[in-house]
């Protein structure tokens, strides 16, 4: 009796049960709209778990890369800034970027609210949930670059300017169906509407507040002053948090998983991602080597930078585009780098090259396996959203560097973060 049952019960109660769920055409079939509506929904939620988690990933990068006086400042700075990026995503983001006109510029200064339909495809909520983890990925870009040297509540109140309108003004343009959608303009994932973003309004507060004391001469002759990193297994470990909530950030963004098409396009993207970090890895770990030892920061960075290129396109690329649109992140993190220590730009964690200056690759190089898209139309995009960010973003830290002060006293700066701002030692100072 039971090898009956193994045998043929089961598999027609699991038949029944599949065409009961599906509607069954000669050609093709289709789940309804209702379990295409959960399975949508259940992708919004567990992509957005991964990307959620991104931001620990962030806090372990940004703690190992600092020195061990700033280790305290820089937890208080990640979980801060994801709580004030929710709360101000909540309070008006969403609503500015997809409240926008077609083919228009800003939305509307409201709160969210759930109006969620079965004809939608997905819940309202989920969705909510899955751009505001990518709001708030955004603004953790900006946290490491200033660190060490930063007051924090200066920090958190940049954290929710940024959240609450420059992101999502900039999100709704092509996101949104705003103008640059219009345009032509494509940004898978958001190489440039998240990395760019993130990474220019970095460039802004770097300018601005100056270098940490003592990190270059006055000469030049000896440019860069060693700062000790805390921890490069907590840099490590940072990185590959942020490898896997690679996959949610990128597969999630095909923003639908209930055909199959789509189950093939999200295991594709995740295949590329993989890829396209792996060649920023090596890419980095052969240009080091060529030059001098193999740098295993410029590796760590070089995966970044691999990851944010391969975002704004992660579908299209064969394999091995993915791999070549990586390695090219990888080189141009190491060579970035390099630009910020000619310019004397202090950028404590490399956020720069990785997110700024890789995602200005990753997006123009978008027709190279698109052909629907032209570099006129991404090269608009670029120019106008990292125009608009970093000139925002400096004015917005020039009014509070005239106001308030952003940056902290000599004194303060010495002693180092975690004393004069949290009061909390992350490392026991030992005889």
């Amino acid at each position: 009796m039971g090898k009956f049952i193994k045998k043929f019960i089961t598999p027609a109660i699991s038949f029944m049960f599949l065409m009961s769920m599906t509607n069954v055409g000669m050609a093709e079939s289709t789940v309804s709209a209702e379990v295409g509506f959960i399975f949508n929904t259940l992708l919004f939620l567990m992509c957005g778990f991964l990307v959620f988690f991104m931001a620990c990933g962030f806090a372990m990068l940004e703690s190992g890369m600092v020195t061990s006086k700033s280790v305290s400042v820089i937890c208080a700075k990640n979980i801060g800034l994801v709580s004030i990026g929710a709360i101000m995503f909540w309070l008006v983001g969403y609503n500015l970027a997809y409240g926008i006109p077609e083919g228009g510029y800003i939305g509307k200064f409201v709160p969210w609210s759930d109006a969620s339909k079965i004809d939608t495809g997905y819940a309202d909520g989920s969705d909510w949930y899955f751009q505001m983890v990518f709001c708030v990925t955004t603004v953790s870009i900006v946290s490491g670059t200033l660190a060490e040297r930063i007051k924090l509540w200066p920090f958190f109140l940049f954290a929710a300017i940024l959240a609450g309108i420059i992101y999502p003004i900039v999100m709704g343009w092509q996101w949104g169906g705003g103008w640059l959608a219009k345009a032509g303009f494509s940004d898978f994932a958001g190489s440039t509407l998240v990395h760019s973003t993130g990474g220019a309004a970095a460039l802004a507060g770097a300018l601005l507040l100056g270098p940490r004391l003592g990190r270059f001469t006055k000469a030049g002759a000896a440019p860069i002053k060693p700062f000790a990193a805390s921890s490069i297994p907590l840099v490590t470990l940072g990185v590959f948090i942020l490898w896997l909530g690679w996959f949610g950030f990128n597969g999630g963004s095909q923003l639908a998983i209930g055909t199959a098409p789509d189950a093939i396009a999200v295991s594709k993207i995740f295949i590329n991602t993989l890829l396209a970090g792996a060649g920023g890895v090596m890419a980095a770990a052969a240009v080091t080597r060529l030059t001098g030892k193999t740098d295993v920061v410029q590796m760590l960075n070089g995966c970044i930078g691999g990851l944010v290129a391969i975002t704004a396109e992660p579908l299209m690329p064969s394999p091995i585009a993915a791999i070549l649109i990586g390695g090219v992140g990888g080189i141009i993190v190491v060579y970035g780098t390099k630009l910020l220590f000619s310019l004397k730009i202090d950028d404590v964690v490399g956020a720069i090259p990785a997110h700024l200056f890789a995602g200005i690759w990753g997006t123009l190089a978008v027709p190279i396996t698109n052909s629907g898209v032209t570099f006129g139309a991404q090269l608009l995009g670029v120019v106008s959203i990292n125009a608009f960010v970093f000139v925002v973003s400096l004015i917005v830290w020039s009014g509070m560097k005239a106001t308030m002060g952003i940056r902290l006293s000599k004194e303060a700066e010495m002693k180092g973060t975690d004393v004069s701002e949290t009061g909390v030692i992350a490392y026991a100072i030992r005889d």
